[in-house]
């Protein structure tokens, strides 16, 4: 199971709004009904309020999807919430791009908070 005590978090350095977005080109799950892997891209996008998320913490949670049979909506869905739980963001954005199967390419998109319109869509 993804393992959201894996994120830390670090006091955000300005009162000033500013965006932060995290790219991982090198997502891994597994299909839970095929048992395949299945491969994709992360996107977050997010104003923090008062935290932000570390990194290395961030890489490791992710990690913790490897090995799991988890729908692309399960994942993209479970990230968003355990983000948000940890970082109560003014807003956030997560966008999952899957590599393509069977001439297929999906791409979940999971907000919360008023996402500025200037984000919505990409």
């Amino acid at each position: 199971m993804p393992d959201s005590n894996l994120l830390e978090t670090f006091e955000t350095p300005s009162e000033t709004p500013f965006l932060i977005e995290h790219v991982n080109e090198e997502f891994t799950s597994v299909c839970p009904v095929t048992g395949h892997p299945d491969f994709g891209s992360i996107t977050l996008r997010y104003q923090p309020s008062k935290v932000c998320v570390e990194l290395k913490s961030l890489k490791l949670y992710h990690q913790s999807f490897r090995n799991e049979g988890i729908f692309y909506e399960a994942v993209t869905n479970t990230m968003r919430d355990d983000l948000v739980a940890c970082l109560q963001p003014t807003w956030l954005q997560l966008v999952t791009n899957w590599k393509g199967r069977g001439g297929i390419r999906s791409t979940i998109t999971a907000s919360h908070g008023d996402v500025p319109q200037s984000w919505q869509g990409k």
